[in-house]
C-alpha cells in the first residue's frame, strides 16, 4: 500500500487525542474509517503503532519514534510550501505573529499598523498567549515570529535583541513626584495599598520578584489581567501600580515615580525558530520592529 499524508494526519490526531471517537470527530470522518486507516498504516509499515489494550489509546514505541519523524515531516512540508508562495516584492504574503500580553499594551498596534501601510498585500494573524506557548508554537511551526523577553528559552529558540524594557512605579499624574526628585526607597511600599497585573503576565512575576528581593510586601489591593484596566483603576484611585515606562509615555494622565534601587530591566526580543525558513514577509516585519523602536525612542538593547 503506498503511504499517503492522511494516513499520517490521522495517526497524529489519533496521538494527540488518546482515543479515536475525538480524533474522527476533529477530523470529520467515521470512526471505523478512522480505524481502518491507522491498520493499513500498521500494515505496510509492519509495526504496531497504537497500544489499544487500556482505556486510553497510546503510541508504542516504534509509534513514538514514527510520530515524531512525521511532525517534522509535515512541518518542513509546510515551510517548503510557504517558501514556494513566498514574493519577494510583498504584494502579497501570510505572517504569524505571537506576542506576550503587555506588548499588546504599547507596542503591537502601531507595529501592525505600520506595517500594514507599507505591505497592505501581507495579511498578519497576531496571537496573544504566554511566552511558553509562543516557543512551543514556533517549534512546531504554528508561528513565524514571537515578540517576548529574552533569557532562557526552549532548545530550537534563537532571539534578535530589539530594545531594553524600563519597569516604573506608576500613579494618577496629579500624584507623581515633582521631577527632579530623589528616587522612592522601595521599603516606602510595605504595607501600602497596591494594584498590580496578575500572574497571566510574566512582568507580575519580575515584580514579585523584586518585592521579594528587598524583603518588602505591599497589600494587593486590586489584580488585574488588563493594562487597561489597571491604568483606569490607578487613574481613578489613590493606587500605585508598575508598569513599562512605554505604556506610562502613552498615557498623560499617568506619572512615574522613579524607585530606590530601581526595578531591574528586560531585553525584549523577537523570537524565532533556529533553521526555520525565513519569509520575505519576515525578513521586512524584522526591519520594521527595528525601525519603530528607533523612532520610539525605546532603550537600546545592546
Amino acid at each position: 500500500m503506498a503511504l499517503e499524508l492522511r494516513h499520517v494526519r490521522y495517526l497524529l490526531a489519533v496521538a494527540e487525542h488518546g482515543n479515536f471517537t475525538r480524533a474522527a470527530e476533529e477530523l470529520h470522518i467515521s470512526q471505523p474509517t478512522l480505524s481502518q486507516q491507522i491498520k493499513q498504516l500498521e500494515r505496510a509499515l509492519g509495526v504496531q503503532l497504537l497500544d489499544r489494550t487500556g482505556r486510553a489509546v497510546r503510541l508504542t514505541d516504534a509509534g513514538e519514534v514514527y510520530t515524531r519523524h512525521a511532525r517534522r515531516a509535515l512541518r518542513d512540508l509546510a515551510a517548503a510550501e510557504r517558501a514556494v508562495h513566498d514574493v519577494q516584492d510583498l504584494s502579497r504574503g501570510h505572517l504569524r505573529l505571537g506576542v506576550t500580553p503587555t506588548f499588546t499594551a504599547y507596542l503591537v498596534g502601531p507595529l501592525t499598523a505600520e506595517f500594514h501601510t507599507r505591505h497592505p498585500g501581507v495579511t498578519l494573524t497576531v496571537r496573544e498567549t504566554t511566552q511558553d506557548r509562543i516557543e512551543s508554537a514556533l517549534l512546531a511551526d504554528d508561528l513565524d515570529v514571537g515578540i517576548a523577553f529574552t533569557g532562557p528559552h526552549l532548545p530550537g529558540i534563537t532571539t534578535i535583541a530589539l530594545f531594553t524594557e524600563t519597569l516604573s512605579l506608576v500613579t494618577g499624574a496629579g500624584r507623581a513626584l515633582p521631577t527632579p526628585h530623589p528616587p522612592l526607597p522601595v521599603q516606602a511600599l510595605h504595607g501600602r495599598d497596591v494594584a498590580l497585573l496578575s500572574s497571566d503576565f510574566v512582568t507580575r512575576s519580575h515584580i514579585d520578584a523584586y518585592f521579594a528581593r528587598h524583603r518588602i510586601a505591599p497589600r494587593i489591593a486590586v489584580e488585574a489581567n488588563s493594562i487597561q484596566a489597571l491604568t483606569e483603576i490607578v487613574r481613578r484611585t489613590e493606587l500605585a501600580t508598575v508598569l513599562p515606562d512605554a505604556v506610562t509615555d502613552d498615557h498623560p494622565h499617568l506619572g512615574t515615580v522613579p524607585l530606590d534601587p530601581p526595578l531591574p530591566a528586560r531585553t525584549v526580543g523577537l523570537l524565532r525558530r533556529e533553521g526555520a525558513y525565513l519569509s520575505a514577509a519576515s525578513h521586512a516585519f524584522t526591519q520594521q520592529a527595528h525601525d519603530l523602536v528607533r523612532s520610539r525612542g525605546y532603550p537600546s538593547a545592546g
